[in-house]
């Protein structure tokens, strides 16, 4: 019997990329089956007869819907490549069409505000209700459908950077399976940045309702939202007094809580004073160690020292942290 011949590295290493390459080229086809079966529905089942009966008008069905349609296109084009097995030549080509999931990301807020209003109309919640009773359905809501476009291109970004590293360099498509994983994970990048800012003008609405009187009017506009909660202000004589802080990128607000007896401000907060983070020196007094008492914060601006306790030694720690990139954000 003859003994087995010397192991080879490389070819092992490239064994291995070609069956990863295989079970990730499998999930990528399947998922994207998947994920085009369900566009087609809510285009067979809402898009096409919605805008046959007119129950929405064109312009609600564009804020609902956002460009769901062209989505749907690249996604069957993508998937004649990839039932072909051109991996590089589709995902190439279907990287041209990713500027649709960054129309839809931005609609996202929209689509929502709209598809809730639009729910109000008796003849709009029916129909969606029997739609959404079809078995091809399978019990998936309409609300379960519409987030399925940016869940779809993180999933495809994850597989097309694994399809990518376990190509050789000598492959055919290595350079075009390269460039669309780059492209896509781009496109992750500016969706995330969307969210993070569409989610940051929702933080700052809701503080500018908590505060009122004539200081407070657009004091929360073009800033970016870090932080809020309860501190104790430390005065040079007397007792602290608790007051509500909002951090921002550029600014800290102090406020005071109005009495929820008041006539027309019942509880909101009045605006005491807003303090430049660009000018602003942090240094912690006391509070380093994870011990069980409080802690001292002082924030020190050119015509005013701020002194900032909490019995709190953790919450005091978060807000050092959140301080000093603040702070740090103006001195590069």
């Amino acid at each position: 019997m003859s003994s087995p011949g010397p192991r080879c590295p490389v070819r092992e290493q490239r064994a291995r990329w070609e069956r990863k390459r295989g079970r990730t080229a499998r999930e990528l086809l399947e998922t994207e089956l998947r994920y085009q079966e369900q566009l087609g529905l809510v285009v067979q089942y809402f898009l096409c007869i919605l805008r046959a009966k007119g129950t929405l008008r064109p312009a609600e069905l564009q804020a609902v819907f956002g460009p769901w349609e062209s989505i749907h296109i690249a996604s069957q084009e993508l998937l004649l490549h990839l039932e072909a097995g051109n991996w590089g030549v589709g995902l190439e080509r279907f990287s041209h069409h990713l500027e649709l999931y960054t129309r839809f990301a931005a609609n996202e807020e929209q689509s929502g505000a709209t598809l809730q209003k639009c729910l109000r109309k008796k003849s709009f919640r029916k129909f969606v209700q029997l739609q959404e009773g079809r078995p091809e359905f399978g019990g998936l809501r309409l609300t379960d459908l519409l987030p399925l476009p940016l869940q779809r291109l993180q999933q495809c970004e994850n597989l097309v950077v694994a399809l990518a590293e376990n190509t050789g360099p000598d492959s055919s498509d290595y350079q075009q399976l390269t460039r669309a994983a780059q492209k896509l994970s781009e496109a992750v990048q500016k969706v995330s940045a969307i969210r993070r800012e569409q989610e940051n003008g929702r933080q700052l609405h809701r503080i500018q309702t908590l505060l009122s009187g004539r200081r407070a009017k657009g004091l929360t506009k073009g800033r970016w939202f870090l932080r809020q909660g309860w501190l104790l202000v430390v005065p040079p004589k007397g007792e602290p007094k608790s007051r509500m802080f909002f951090l921002f990128s550029d600014a800290l607000l102090m406020a005071k809580p109005r009495s929820v007896l008041h006539i027309l401000h019942g509880g909101t907060f009045a605006c005491q004073a807003l303090y430049p983070m660009a000018q602003c020196r942090l240094q912690r007094i006391f509070g380093h160690s994870g011990g069980a008492g409080g802690g001292l914060l002082s924030l020190s601006f050119p015509h005013e020292r701020l002194l900032l306790m909490s019995e709190d030694q953790e919450a005091l720690s978060r807000w050092h942290r959140s301080l000093t990139i603040a702070i740090s954000s103006h001195t590069r």
